[in-house]
């Protein structure tokens, strides 16, 4: 017997157009953004709209990722850039929006909470709908793998998305957490969604003398301190940073273009691993394949899904 529990869908956008605005972590500048349909075969695009006279739309792309430096930033080739937009992809991804236009003001996208709850939330409030062309995958038929014995991130086949990662921190706040998270059935906004970014207090300093983190606080970010989290509240979850860490790659490897159909493995990987490996994956045109939804994991036996599900 053949088959799996992946049901055959449409390519998904939003029913409405909707908006928000919060500060950049980054910039520290208010961001406007607006989320609008987008037609079949679109994809996710970027549309700067404060930069007149220059092309402002850059696709959510492998081949766009200008840069990673502790987050990731799109661009195109007239020098327009967006950042920080692995958070509101993750959402586009746990929520199934294939295709939408993101307009936006400023140079990144709002950092909200520091999770990705606020954009399944806008996705839900505006309302997703079915598009009358099947949805597309992209199959991963043979083990691709990036980085060294420090860090390391693979993608490999299996029936459905799993996401496992595991990161290792000499802070006794952190520690070692690992995890494995099959993304079918809404899991993601069960056990990714809130997940917030996070960084270490004695490192704020140094990051706002380059540039960074100017719009970082205790209200979008877990804030370690030498020995414990600083935020009053505390964590959301027991496990936050390693669900954090894949919330980041899940947003990063949407940039692949599509829905991935292959179990990826992260160890202490971050934004340019998780690049790398997308472009290791698009070098090998023997390794991944398009498949539409209805034919994702249909040759898979049960005993096989079974145990690449595991």
């Amino acid at each position: 017997m053949t088959g799996s529990n992946l049901a055959a869908t449409r390519q998904r956008t939003l029913k409405n157009r909707i908006g928000c605005s919060g500060i950049g972590l980054h910039s520290g500048r208010r961001i406007n953004l607006t989320i609008a349909p987008a037609a079949i075969d679109v994809g996710i695009q970027f549309k700067r709209v404060d930069t007149p006279g220059r092309t402002t739309v850059i696709p959510a792309r492998w081949d766009h990722v200008v840069d990673t430096k502790l987050c990731t930033v799109v661009g195109n080739g007239d020098g327009v850039v967006v950042g920080t937009v692995e958070h509101l992809l993750a959402a586009f991804a746990g929520v199934g929006i294939d295709n939408a236009t993101v307009e936006i003001d400023g140079p990144e996208v709002p950092i909200m909470d520091g999770s990705a709850e606020a954009f399944v939330f806008l996705a839900e409030c505006a309302g997703i709908v079915e598009q009358s062309a099947p949805r597309r995958r992209i199959r991963i038929l043979k083990r691709v793998t990036v980085g060294d014995d420090q860090a390391s991130a693979s993608l490999t086949p299996a029936p459905c998305f799993i996401l496992d990662f595991a990161l290792d921190f000499a802070s006794p706040a952190i520690g070692r957490q690992e995890r494995s998270v099959r993304l079918v059935d809404g899991t993601f906004k069960r056990e990714l969604s809130r997940a917030r970014t996070f960084g270490f207090a004695e490192d704020l300093e140094h990051l706002r003398r380059a540039g960074l983190a100017r719009g970082g606080s205790l209200d979008n970010a877990v804030v370690i301190g030498a020995d414990r989290v600083l935020n009053r509240e505390g964590l959301r979850y027991g496990d936050e940073f390693v669900r954090h860490k894949m919330l980041d790659a899940m947003g990063d490897l949407y940039l692949a273009g599509a829905a991935i159909e292959g179990r990826f493995n992260g160890v202490r990987s971050g934004h340019a691993l998780n690049n790398r490996l997308l472009r290791a994956l698009f070098a090998d045109r023997d390794a991944w394949d398009w498949v539409d939804d209805d034919a994702a994991g249909a040759d898979w036996s049960d005993t096989e899904l079974r145990k690449a599900s595991a």
